[in-house]
């Protein structure tokens, strides 16, 4: 039998935590489990896994160990996180409980095989309607004349931008982009090429 961890997340509200601690610990008596370890935090769920200690969090559980907490939305900010969080968890052979959805997951029974399909079909419709109301979206802006993306001429943020007066310089010396890109250390001189083209940093190409 391997250890019982139990994940705790409030987006601000301590009280929020205690209250989840006090709904799992109940169900542990009830259940006749005991609770090994106890990972709380108190974050946005906007935040990433690293901040919400998910990655700790995957990394604590080992086959046979179990995973518990109050509800599924604690352990992601969409649905398509959680399900892909739960499906790794089950393939390393951690059982996760879910108290509040009365959701008990593993790899060893039918129902669970069932949940997990269910939860990857939500998961894709989820995608789907992401996308179908972004292309929507779209639709509406240009409906109404609204010009989309970046401006024509925008000049975008570029690695090359560290060295830009050391290669006007050593165009000005008459040195090809192939030469310069092996002087600066780069290994793309075609971007490099295209770089120079864009901000107009020469008038004859190299």
């Amino acid at each position: 039998m391997g250890k019982i961890v139990a994940y705790l997340r409030a987006s601000t509200d301590k009280q929020d935590l205690n209250h989840q601690k006090l709904e799992l610990l109940e169900f542990a008596r009830r259940k006749s489990l005991s609770i090994d370890e106890f990972l709380e935090i108190t974050i946005s769920s906007r935040q990433t896994k690293k901040q919400r200690r998910i990655e700790e969090l995957v990394d604590k559980l080992a086959q046979a160990d179990t995973l518990i907490v109050t509800e599924l939305s604690r352990l992601g900010r969409s649905t398509a996180e959680v399900i892909g969080l739960v499906n790794m968890l089950v393939q390393k052979n951690v059982r996760v409980i879910i108290t509040k959805q009365n959701l008990d997951i593993s790899t060893h029974d039918m129902n669970s095989k069932i949940i997990l399909t269910l939860f990857s079909l939500f998961g894709e419709l989820e995608r789907d309607l992401i996308s179908l109301r972004t292309k929507e979206a779209l639709a509406s802006k240009k409906r109404e004349g609204k010009i989309l993306g970046k401006p024509k001429g925008t000049i975008q943020k570029s690695k090359f931008d560290a060295n830009v007066d050391k290669i006007k310089e050593l165009l000005g010396y008459g040195l090809s982009v192939r030469k310069i890109s092996n002087v600066l250390g780069y290994t793309n001189h075609i971007a490099l090429n295209t770089y120079i083209k864009k901000r107009s940093l020469r008038n004859k190409e190299a």
